[in-house]
């Protein structure tokens, strides 16, 4: 089964870029993305770019806006994924509890809707 684990933290609640502690976290990260790949789970994941560079789109009465900034103003901000192939939801939990930020943010999983394509 596929599942998404989406990343979320709050702004200024890690390590500061550039620093040592920046630096180690940024091992830890490295290190969790291998094992993933080296235990054959990984199908992908990317830290997204902050939320200064988001843009929202939707579609109402058949015009399209677009609006700077995420859909909804939070605390905590989604930072980044992995999509992981495992098992079983315990699997993922397991994977998802090693994530580096999860003592410091938190780890949404919820597994992948699988749709048929239409020939």
């Amino acid at each position: 089964m596929r599942y998404m684990f989406l990343i979320y933290g709050t702004p200024g609640s890690g390590p500061a870029y550039g620093t040592p502690e920046f630096d180690a976290e940024m091992q830890q990260w490295f290190s969790y993305t291998q094992a993933l790949a080296d235990e054959g789970v990984l199908v992908a994941g990317d830290p997204l770019q902050g939320i200064e560079t988001a843009t929202t789109v939707r579609a109402r009465d058949g015009k399209v806006l677009t609006t700077d900034g995420p859909f909804a103003e939070t605390k905590e901000h989604l930072g980044g994924y992995y999509l992981v192939d495992v098992k079983d939801l315990d699997a993922a939990l397991a994977w998802a509890a090693k994530v580096p930020n999860v003592g410091y943010g938190s780890i949404e999983v919820r597994p992948v809707q699988e749709f048929a394509m239409p020939s």
